[in-house]
C-alpha cells in the first residue's frame, strides 16, 4: 500500500488524507506512484489525454507502465490532481504517435449496467463499432460481441479467475475472433499469468468508467486501437 499524504482542498479548505491506488503490473505485483509531499495539489479544470497518465516502474520486475495520474475528488466538487515523484510523464505525441481517436469520455460506475455501458463505449472508442450483446451466456459476467471480437465484462466484486479467462479465449478461438476481458474487481494472479500466455488483453474498470490496461496485450490494444 502506498504512503498516505495530507491534502488540503484550495476551494473549501477541507483537509483530506490520500493514498494513491495500486494497480497490478503484468508480473502480478501491485504498483503505485510515489506521492510528492512537498508539491501542492492542483485543481483539475480541463482534461488533456496526455496529462492523464504517469509512467511508473514496477519494483518487482522493472517494467515501466502508464498508470492514471492520482486524483482526489473533494465533496465540495473540486477535483485535485496529486503531484507524484519518482516517475516520468507519459510519452509525448512526438515520442509515441497518438491514436487518431478523440478523447475517451467515460461514464461513472454505479451499477452493473453502468459497467457494461462503460465497456461498450470503450470498445467503440477502440474502433469496434458494432458492439452488441453476445448470444451465449458466460459462466460469469456479460459477453459482448462485434465483428472480429468477443469481449467479456465482469461487473461483480470477485476477481476474474483463470477459468473465466480460458473460457473466453476458447470461445473466441472457435469463432476466429480476438477477445478482450474487462473486470471491475481485477484478476486472480493465475488468471493474469494465463492471459499473458494466451495473449488476452486484460482491463480493470475503475469507478470513473475508464478501463485501465493491466497487461502488455491490453496496453498495445489501448495504444493502437482495433
Amino acid at each position: 500500500m502506498s504512503e498516505s499524504v495530507p491534502v488540503l482542498c484550495p476551494a473549501c479548505r477541507r483537509e483530506h488524507v490520500y493514498a494513491a491506488p495500486a494497480y497490478p503490473c503484468a508480473c502480478g505485483a501491485p504498483v503505485a506512484p510515489t506521492l510528492d509531499r512537498r508539491a501542492t495539489p492542483t485543481e483539475l479544470v480541463h482534461r488533456a489525454w496526455d496529462e492523464e497518465w504517469v509512467s511508473v516502474r514496477c519494483a518487482s520486475c522493472g517494467r515501466r507502465n502508464q498508470w492514471p495520474h492520482p486524483e482526489l475528488g473533494c465533496p465540495c466538487g473540486t477535483v485535485l490532481r496529486i503531484p507524484v515523484t519518482g516517475s516520468s510523464p507519459a510519452p509525448t505525441p512526438e515520442a509515441v504517435p497518438p491514436p487518431s481517436r478523440p478523447a475517451f469520455h467515460p461514464v461513472t460506475i454505479r451499477t452493473a449496467r453502468d459497467a457494461v455501458t462503460a465497456a461498450t463505449l470503450y470498445l467503440r472508442w477502440l474502433g469496434y463499432g458494432d458492439i452488441r450483446r453476445a448470444d451465449e451466456r458466460p459462466p460469469s459476467g456479460i459477453r459482448l460481441a462485434a465483428r472480429r471480437l468477443l469481449a467479456q465484462v465482469d461487473p461483480t466484486i470477485c476477481p476474474a479467475s483463470v477459468r473465466d479467462v480460458e473460457c473466453l479465449w476458447l470461445t473466441a478461438m472457435t469463432e476466429s475472433a480476438d477477445c478482450v476481458y474487462v473486470s471491475l474487481a481485477g484478476y486472480a494472479e493465475d488468471a493474469r499469468i494465463r492471459a499473458d500466455a494466451l495473449g488476452v488483453p486484460l482491463f480493470v474498470l475503475d469507478l470513473t468508467g475508464t478501463p485501465q490496461p493491466v497487461n502488455d496485450p491490453a496496453v498495445i490494444l489501448h495504444t493502437t486501437g482495433a
